[in-house]
């Protein structure tokens, strides 16, 4: 460039500059300021919290996906789709069990696995394939908040959710 100009590149965003400069508190006659513009895109991105880098990295953790690459893209593209089911089952019931034990709600996926997940306890079979009742460890920390939580998942399923010794 020549003449004290400066280019700028590109910046790929679903907000318009209008929107941005709005947002980050500069006069709106800035708009037309391609410097201005570039520093309001930069000071907006800045002052993002992370969340959904955080959501993430917890995600992949709790679910132990951190390292699975495989030689073939298929193997690979399997890999990706079974952490996004499990990300998916988890979130789901993190929602369920949380209408009835609010403390839960609050978990990410790491910790819902790690600590809501890992109560340990049993579950006693009838026949085959009936379960008829699930055990938690009364000892562990979560229990009771699972329980019944539980309890009230399985309302009109012949299950019985029980605190015991495991």
């Amino acid at each position: 460039m020549k003449n004290g100009q400066t280019r700028y590149g590109a910046l790929i965003s679903t907000l318009s500059p209008r929107e941005v400069i709005g947002l980050v508190g500069q006069p709106i006659d800035r708009v037309n300021d391609p410097y201005a513009v570039a520093l309001a895109y930069a000071k907006f991105y800045d002052e993002r919290g992370g969340g959904v880098e955080t959501e993430f990295k917890q995600s992949k953790q709790g679910i132990g996906i951190t390292k699975r690459n495989k030689k073939r893209f298929p193997a690979q593209q399997m890999v990706m789709l079974l952490g996004m089911l499990a990300h998916n089952v988890l979130i789901w019931t993190r929602r369920w069990l949380s209408a009835d034990a609010p403390k839960l709600a609050s978990y990410g996926v790491l910790r819902l696995v790690r600590d809501v997940m890992g109560v340990s306890g049993f579950v006693e079979v009838e026949g085959s394939r009936t379960i008829t009742r699930i055990v938690l460890n009364r000892a562990a920390s979560l229990a009771r908040h699972s329980a019944k939580a539980f309890q009230v998942l399985l309302k009109d399923e012949p299950v019985r959710v029980v605190l015991g010794k495991t």
